[in-house]
């Protein structure tokens, strides 16, 4: 096949669960089919986009430039915005050169399927140009602005969240529907999309995990420690870690003082940083090279979030290093994962914090979740089987389009 791979945001370094995902399936397709990489993103220093050409066919960027997150420009850029009915997310990105770009590439080649990655690169595809179209979600970004929207409790995030969330939702109804074909990473997130599409039309693709990479580590665990990974500039990830500072750390340390807590992230904003100067025995990395020497010195990994979407790849790295893993229900949604079984599962504060240290006090139990969980992503979910799927499925669409 040749493939026109279009994505808003940017795909290397991939420091966060879209661009891992994106990243390995993309190295893998590139293995067996002609890809062209399209790709617009804030513009930035050290951009390393341009290396890409060694993996694919052709690689055309265009970098925007954008007002820093969660800055004063970034705000009055949303305010310039606010009167329209396009999300914020998707309008920054989806600016008119880049639809021009990426008219004149379809003119010059012909592709056997384009391929929208995110949501957020949908308004910048030209739905009615000849060819096949595919979605590749990697959440249902609407839930994940409604979340916002139900835990914000500063007046002006709530505004903002709950005009993100009605806007989002409708962009997101309006592109499900012009694509061609849909692919989600989880059942939770097809079942949402099923309340208006056919089912034909919508299809899961796993989640999947370098486990080459991801291996068990030889190394002892530090006792008593406990380790969260994650991109700390991505909103889900700060509430999840805030909540549990507060809300569920203290519990821990009742019973447990010693215990630490490793926040392991790009970007961590300075809420956090006031947070981990605060609190006793919390340590804030920022970024790091590599997360598997933190993930193997822990004794468990934790992922208390409550707002988010799709699958999180950070269970899945864990679980391909055999740690033990507490998570609530929204972090582990969308996974093949069994409570009790592969890692546990808590919502309530008291029920986390009871299920964290009884891992932390049982080193026998931990390694048997850890086993367990190896065994399932090892068997089911590398790149490699995760790549072959999802080019099955494209191979699928191109020919019923024919």
């Amino acid at each position: 096949m040749n493939i026109l791979w279009v994505k808003a945001g940017g795909l290397v370094p991939p420091d966060s669960g879209g661009k891992i995902r994106s990243y390995n399936i993309l190295r893998q397709l590139a293995k067996q089919h002609e890809v062209t990489f399209f790709s617009f993103y804030a513009a930035h220093e050290n951009d390393i986009h341009a290396e890409l050409t060694q993996f694919f066919k052709h690689v055309i960027l265009v970098p925007l430039k954008l007002p820093a997150a969660k800055s004063a420009g970034e705000l009055w850029d949303y305010l310039a915005h606010v009167f329209s009915r396009v999300p914020y997310n998707l309008a920054k990105y989806c600016q008119p050169v880049v639809r021009r770009k990426l008219l004149a590439l379809l003119e010059q080649e012909q592709f056997d399927v384009i391929l929208c990655d995110f949501l957020v690169a949908a308004g910048a595809i030209p739905w009615d140009f000849p060819g096949p179209k595919v979605l590749f979600t990697h959440n249902v970004e609407a839930v994940i602005w409604r979340r916002h929207y139900e835990l914000a409790k500063n007046p002006l995030w709530k505004a903002l969240s709950w005009r993100e969330w009605k806007t989002m939702a409708a962009a997101e109804q309006q592109y499900l529907k012009r694509a061609d074909h849909v692919l989600a990473v989880s059942e939770n997130d097809r079942k949402d999309f099923l309340k208006f599409m056919d089912p034909t039309k919508v299809t899961v693709v796993p989640t999947g995990v370098d486990t080459e990479f991801f291996q068990p580590s030889q190394k002892p665990e530090a006792p008593n420690s406990l380790v969260f990974t994650g991109s700390m500039d991505w909103l889900p990830n700060e509430d999840g870690i805030s909540y549990f500072a507060h809300e569920i750390f203290p519990l821990i340390q009742r019973k447990a003082p010693d215990t630490i807590l490793r926040i392991v992230g790009r970007r961590p904003s300075s809420r956090l940083k006031d947070l981990a100067a605060r609190v006793a025995n919390i340590e804030l990395t920022g970024w790091v090279e590599d997360v598997r020497p933190y993930l193997a010195q822990s004794s468990v990994c934790i992922v208390p979030l409550r707002i988010g979407g799709g699958t999180r790849l950070k269970i899945f790295e864990a679980m391909s290093m055999a740690k033990a893993v507490v998570s609530t229900s929204i972090g582990a949604e969308g996974l093949p994962v069994i409570h009790g079984e592969h890692l546990l599962i808590a919502d309530d504060p008291a029920r986390f914090a009871e299920c964290t240290l009884d891992l932390l006090r049982d080193t026998s139990r931990r390694a048997r979740f850890g086993q367990a969980a190896r065994k399932l992503v090892e068997k089911n979910y590398s790149w490699v089987t995760v790549a072959n799927e999802f080019a099955q499925i494209l191979e699928k669409v191109v020919k019923q389009a024919h």
